[in-house]
């Protein structure tokens, strides 16, 4: 009996100890990510900061925008966001969040911005699928963050899809996750216009 009662217990402690390591988001299209964004922009990373956060007491990275294009909402010719976790050298502590997109300096990046938190913290809306890479090829700026750009429009409601904006996106033939820049912005504006 004791055991039993012991290997009982052991079997509850690691699945109490036990880390998860699965985040699980449903896809966004990029018309819900463009009208659910309260900023979108497309700017180059110009600084990253990993300390401990004053405001919430968690390491938190601090990421720095040059604005070259605000798509849409209010920001300076700068725009830093607060997001959870990172590599903090002063304790060396490392936290790292599932999901919560990496950005490079001198990177350019379109991205997806809810409103702040309570405590100011921003992270892309739906995490990695906020965050648009733009890279150069062939002298031409394409934007992409892997998942397909094309057939995204999930649409539940009979409202909805009443109300649904179809807006073609060109996207590459043999690379449907794939856009140029300038066919992108101009998608993601048209879905905020009324």
């Amino acid at each position: 009996m004791k055991h039993i009662l012991f290997i009982s217990g052991l079997f509850l402690a690691l699945s109490v100890l036990s880390p998860v390591s699965a985040t699980s988001l449903l896809p966004i299209s990029l018309q819900q990510l463009s009208t659910r964004a309260s900023v979108i922009i497309y700017a180059e990373v110009i600084s990253n900061e990993t300390k401990k956060d004053a405001q919430s007491g968690h390491i938190a990275t601090f990421t720095e925008f040059k604005i070259i294009d605000l798509i849409k909402g209010d920001a300076g010719s700068t725009h830093t966001i607060k997001q959870l976790g990172g590599y903090d050298k002063t304790s060396n502590t490392r936290v790292h969040i599932h999901g919560v997109p990496a950005f490079q300096t001198g990177k350019q990046y379109v991205v997806f911005l809810p409103e702040e938190s309570s405590l100011g913290f921003c992270s892309p809306l739906g995490l990695h699928q906020g965050s648009f890479p733009v890279f150069t090829n062939n002298l031409e700026k394409i934007v992409s963050n892997g998942r397909r750009l094309t057939g995204q429009h999930v649409v539940k409601t009979a409202e909805q899809r009443i109300n649904a904006v179809q807006v073609p996106l060109a996207v590459r033939a043999d690379k449907p996750s794939q856009s140029r820049l300038h066919d992108f912005i101009n998608t993601v504006r048209a879905y905020n216009t009324p």
